[in-house]
């Protein structure tokens, strides 16, 4: 049984076609409290099986082949979504807990992997963009800001480049799942708002990061 939590990224599963039973709770990423939400799971894309909870849990059964998208949205809170995919099931029981961020933080985009010193995402990174590009298309007003930051080792312009061609490179994938390009901003720091000013590998891999933040939602 394997636990994920976190926001706009996709929970492979593995296996047949069968019943696989989802269970979760949305908690507030600061506190970790249990958040009231409406809760809405549907098949993706057809959106053709849905079912809505108002609650701080949700339960439920999905069968087939076809990818489920669960989104929770709440007062004060920044919308968030999970694609489901039951091709990858290796068992019939997932438990995923959706953290919901205040309106106005950024969100760090945690499994968004490039190439050392490079712009090329790896495609361990599709799974979240995709679940975000479904958010985003699910929400035709929703605009967001990508904004990038290196560590500060090395030239303070080479950084701030990179960090501009790797937000160019989430906007150009996300342009490419059919999300307008005039609704993805982006900037670029290098390493001028590092999160951690320790000199060890940890706090660098740390400071290496891409953040949304939303602008409409």
């Amino acid at each position: 049984m394997k636990k994920v939590a976190g926001i706009l990224f996709l929970i492979s599963l593995s296996g047949k076609a069968q019943e696989i039973k989802v269970h979760g709770k949305v908690t507030e990423a600061i506190t970790g409290k249990g958040v009231k939400s409406k809760i809405v799971y549907k098949s993706y894309p057809t959106g053709s099986l849905s079912e809505t909870f108002n609650d701080s849990t949700f339960s439920f059964s999905i069968f087939g082949s076809s990818k489920y998208i669960i989104t929770a949205e709440a007062p004060g809170h920044i919308t968030s979504a999970i694609l489901l995919d039951p091709k990858e099931v290796k068992n019939n029981q997932i438990i995923s807990d959706i953290e919901l961020t205040p309106t106005g933080q950024t969100i760090r985009l945690n499994h968004l992997i490039f190439d050392m010193g490079r712009a090329a995402i790896k495609p361990q990174s599709f799974d979240q963009l995709d679940a975000l590009a479904a958010l985003m298309k699910m929400n035709s007003k929703m605009e967001i800001q990508l904004e990038g930051h290196t560590d500060n080792v090395g030239n303070a312009s080479a950084n701030l480049k990179l960090s501009q061609d790797r937000v160019d490179a989430v906007k150009k994938y996300l342009s490419g799942k059919g999300i307008n390009k005039n609704r993805v901003a982006t900037k670029a720091f290098g390493g001028t708002k590092p999160i951690s000013k320790d000199n060890t590998e940890e706090a660098r891999a740390l400071n290496r990061r891409v953040e949304m933040r939303v602008l409409k939602d």
